[in-house]
């Protein structure tokens, strides 16, 4: 039985253990046994502890067998990406020089998981400090898209989106401070789940300093998967509060639309033309939309690229001028020559430029609230390419400026703390496509119920063994 586990959903896993169908134990096999198979190739977790994860699952199918109250992810195989902290084990963030940063308890996030009753398998690739659309660090080195071994599988969540497409296991936590959820969900054909500003609580207890408001306001918690209603199911478990982020807030979690609203969808994302390879399926997504009754238009919403230029005075800026000095000592060439790339996006940047950008955040989030007001939920690529080669981000100023254009749609959701669901919708040239569902604050639950009519049509295309 162990054997086939792995391709299960974590509902179907979570449901299999609760009714006695097969242990937590069984499962965690089978998600080890598929690890030691197909990792080697993938290099997308980089730290696991097989004795532990089995240790973990005995206790979860002990409370099985004495009637315990179960958690909503009670006995389920997990991952957990290498910048939240979890306890007992180290933080490293893709930095050699934290290799040694244990952290004496888990975040908010990782906690509400464990809470609900997972069993954590290992920690996930990033690229040093999560600060770049690809996955690779100058300590555990690349990992592979399992798509295709010469493409990215995106960024800074890469290891994560990896080790769900391969089957490693069926959950894992990411982050997205500039796609880092949806766009490795786009390049190795998963779901994800961004939820908007203050719906999961933020917190590590191994960092040293509070970051800048653009992180605070920009940044999230929150996962992978290979179904839509495992995204809502990570969610409920991930979305308690903690006191440790006052910006969480206690907003409930609303159940799905009876009736599908009206969509944007955005095939002109403010100037960064789509591949035909993209366009095809976020044209497919708006089918299906039209089929399942949703009332799709094309039309944009308003100063997307007002939004872009904000989120790169203010998260770029904050990344050149506040991480990169507290960090210049230690990192690697890779995460220093991402910095200079960085700052060349953005010439002359001072504090009034940040400052000034912040002010008009405002501004733009109103314009979109009163666009919602008539189309509650857009649907819009994530990157207007598919998934680059190693390293074509960095490898001259020109093409750094191209593939950051080609996210635009995809940072204004974080300018501006939106949720949003990356779903994917079939393959093209060999490669996942790709679509992301964005809502207003707070609206997860409507974002998951459009996705999951795309769902619903263009079906799962993971897992995969890798290629």
């Amino acid at each position: 039985m162990s054997t086939e586990l792995w391709r299960l959903d974590a509902t179907d896993i979570a449901h299999g253990i609760r009714t006695g169908e097969f242990t937590s134990r069984d499962a965690v096999t089978a998600c080890l046994e598929r690890i030691d198979k197909v990792n080697p190739a993938l290099n997308a977790i980089v730290e696991a502890r097989p004795e532990e994860a089995l240790a973990a699952a005995d206790t979860a199918d002990k409370a099985v067998a004495a009637g315990e109250e179960l958690g909503l992810l009670h006995g389920v195989p997990v991952t957990i990406k290498g910048c939240h902290d979890l306890g007992g084990w180290a933080t490293v963030n893709g930095c050699a020089a934290l290799k040694d940063n244990i952290a004496a308890e888990s975040s908010p996030c990782v906690r509400n998981w464990q809470d609900a009753g997972v069993v954590v398998l290992g920690r996930t690739n990033t690229p040093e400090f999560s600060c770049r659309w690809e996955t690779t660090n100058d300590f555990y080195g690349a990992t592979s898209n399992p798509w295709n071994s010469e493409r990215t599988p995106g960024g800074s969540s890469g290891g994560a989106a990896a080790s769900v497409a391969a089957g490693m296991n069926p959950l894992s936590t990411g982050t997205d401070l500039g796609g880092s959820l949806r766009q490795p969900a786009q390049a190795c054909g998963v779901a994800s789940m961004r939820p908007g500003r203050g719906r999961v609580p933020d917190y590590n207890f191994t960092d040293p300093a509070e970051p800048g408001i653009g992180f605070q306001l920009m940044n999230v918690n929150g996962h992978l998967a290979r179904s839509v209603r495992d995204l809502e199911l990570g969610l409920r478990a991930m979305a308690p509060g903690d006191w440790h982020d006052p910006w969480w807030a206690g907003v409930p979690l609303n159940g799905s639309p009876i009736e599908p609203h009206p969509i944007s969808l955005v095939l002109d994302p403010g100037g960064s033309e789509m591949t035909a390879q993209v366009r095809d399926g976020v044209e497919r997504a708006g089918r299906i939309l039209a089929d399942a009754g949703y009332d799709v238009e094309e039309i944009n919403p308003p100063d997307i690229a007002e939004a872009f230029d904000i989120w790169q005075k203010v998260c770029l800026g904050e990344l050149v001028t506040l991480l990169e000095p507290a960090v210049k000592d230690i990192i690697g060439p890779t995460l220093q020559k991402t910095f200079d790339c960085y700052r060349q996006l953005i010439p002359g940047l001072n504090a009034e430029m940040i400052l000034e950008a912040l002010a008009r955040r405002r501004g733009v989030l109103r314009a979109w609230m009163g666009f919602f007001e008539k189309y509650p939920l857009v649907v819009a690529p994530v990157g207007t390419e598919p998934p680059n080669t190693r390293d074509e981000d960095i490898s001259n100023p020109e093409r750094n400026t191209e593939v950051m254009n080609s996210f635009r749609m995809t940072v204004v959701v974080n300018a501006l703390g939106l949720p949003s669901v990356t779903v994917p919708v079939g393959i093209g040239e060999g490669m996942p496509q790709a679509v992301q569902v964005i809502g207003p604050p707070f609206a997860e639950m409507c974002c998951l119920a459009a996705a999951r009519a795309i769902e619903a049509d263009a079906g799962a295309i993971t897992p995969i063994d890798p290629r």
